[in-house]
């Protein structure tokens, strides 16, 4: 299906390097907040105390939010919990108060707010499971990326793989780096939403390498420029139904999400966003000029002009 179809190649490699030079400012900028500032991580990563509160009626996120929020507790995650009458709470460790006070003065402003509430349990989280997260998530993200690496490698060309995690690690880097320097709160469902950007930016690069490898069985006689012009053309209305309803759906959990899903959505956004410029910009620019070339992508060589065997003999741009 198609919105509309494109009859003229757009030029996008001619200003593949002046896009590269500003995605490479971009990336290095990241990664100096990253080191700078560093990322502002949630309790599951810092440790602190997890409430289980109950309620009779549904309860009202909002409220409990600006009652612990009065507390002076920052960065205090509230959030349901199986039902809508079962609320989840985690809250920071704070010097010099020990987190049997911290849920006592919590649940006496809840209390004062509601008197239907009921703790459940409470829990002290150890900075040392936030480590053990920490480490487990690094883990995640490193077998993705080889994941990703041996089935372009299979699929393609390594130059592909190369280019496509390139591409790929410059939008994680990039959306690290908003969160550095903005110090959003970096939480699991945010690592999630970084492991996801992953998986859907290769799928974008695979769409665009996969029809570029098409053009080079298809136009024997376009360079290596002018086919990798034609695939992201030919591309571009498929791009604009898949990337535009999916941010239709991510915005909607942005704006409509609430405080839980917020910073999930803001890190699929601007992924989504990032993952459509770097398959584009990025991917495809690595990848010409690390020399593709037809006979990396077809066994046995180019097929001469006028081979009978060829499928597409006579076939004009």
């Amino acid at each position: 299906m198609e919105f509309f179809k494109i009859r003229r190649d757009i030029p996008f490699m001619r200003h593949a390097l002046v896009l590269n030079l500003v995605s490479l400012v971009t990336f290095l900028a990241a990664v100096f907040f990253l080191f700078s500032r560093g990322l502002h991580l949630s309790v599951e990563f810092t440790g602190g105390t997890l409430m289980e509160v109950s309620y009779a009626q549904p309860a009202d996120l909002n409220s409990i939010r600006s009652s612990v929020a009065k507390l002076g507790f920052s960065d205090v995650q509230v959030q349901n919990f199986g039902t809508a009458r079962d609320v989840l709470i985690r809250m920071p460790v704070q010097k010099g108060v020990s987190s049997a006070l911290q849920s006592d003065r919590v649940m006496v402003a809840l209390k004062s707010a509601d008197a239907s509430a009921n703790m459940r349990r409470t829990e002290f989280v150890g900075p040392q499971v936030g480590d053990e997260l920490a480490v487990d998530g690094l883990k995640a993200l490193a077998f993705v990326v080889i994941g990703i690496m041996l089935y372009l490698a299979l699929r393609f060309e390594w130059k592909f793989a190369v280019a496509a995690i390139i591409a790929n690690l410059h939008d994680v880097i990039i959306i690290l780096g908003f969160f550095a320097f903005f110090q959003w709160e970096f939480s699991l469902p945010v690592l999630a939403a970084v492991l996801a950007v992953l998986g859907y930016s290769v799928n974008e690069s695979v769409v665009i390498f996969d029809r570029i490898r098409e053009n080079f069985r298809r136009y024997r006689k376009m360079n290596t420029v002018e086919i990798i012009d034609n695939a992201i053309t030919s591309t571009i209305s498929r791009t604009i139904i898949t990337h535009g309803s999916t941010q239709l759906m991510v915005l909607s959990m942005l704006f409509f999400g609430g405080a839980t899903l917020h910073y999930f959505a803001l890190a699929l956004t601007i992924g989504i966003l990032f993952g459509i410029y770097s398959s584009v910009f990025v991917a495809a620019a690595i990848a010409m000029w690390l020399g593709i070339k037809r006979e990396d992508l077809i066994k046995g060589g180019p097929r001469k002009e006028g081979d009978p065997n060829d499928p597409n003999a006579g076939a004009t741009v």
